[in-house]
């Protein structure tokens, strides 16, 4: 399974090919079952992870008790509540696996450790980070500056893998639509 991570890894660094091993040591790979939590509102984001095989979401549920998908992570994508994680404090936010998904997971411990080991893993994981706060700006752009019908053909053109995979009252979650709504935009838009 760590063979996904370093390729992706790879895919912005160069590794020294004897440190493949040593970095794998400080994932635990998991097997999740579809609808698995992996953390719940109120617990503290233990890990981070990274997705080999499947689908997460990050999500809360509102004061009316309705889901509210914020973020999803495809294969080699990495998803955490970020500020539970780094400052170990509890959650808002829950953690899912859509489908069958397997995972590697690292703590905050030992994620430390590796970045003391590896130093060339800041500049991974800065470059990681920097995409994943760009995307986050330019869905918020998105929200303000097109219509709802817009921002889906856009979401749809930009990421197709998640349109055919993502059932589609998650992304009218994400999207902040109804699931009846985005029925009636996908309709409208058939060709």
């Amino acid at each position: 399974m760590t063979d996904a991570l370093l390729n992706h890894i790879s895919r912005y660094i160069s590794l020294p090919e004897e440190s493949a091993g040593e970095i794998s040591v400080f994932f635990t790979p998991l097997s999740l079952r579809k609808k698995e939590n992996l953390m719940e509102a109120g617990q503290v984001c233990r890990n981070h992870y990274f997705v080999v095989k499947g689908c997460l979401r990050l999500f809360f549920i509102d004061e009316k008790g309705i889901e509210q998908t914020i973020q999803f992570a495809l294969e080699n994508w990495w998803l955490a509540d970020y500020t539970s994680f780094s400052n170990q404090k509890p959650s808002a936010f829950f953690i899912q696996a859509i489908e069958k998904s397997e995972v590697l997971a690292i703590d905050v411990h030992a994620q430390e450790r590796m970045l003391q080991q590896f130093p060339v893993l800041e500049r991974y994981f800065r470059i990681i980070h920097q995409r994943a706060h760009a995307a986050a700006q330019y869905r918020q752009q998105y929200t303000h500056d097109m219509t709802r019908e817009e921002m889906y053909l856009h979401f749809a053109q930009s990421y197709p893998e998640f349109v055919q995979r993502v059932p589609q009252y998650l992304l009218a979650s994400f999207l902040g639509f109804t699931p009846e709504y985005l029925s009636e935009i996908r309709s409208r838009n058939r060709s």
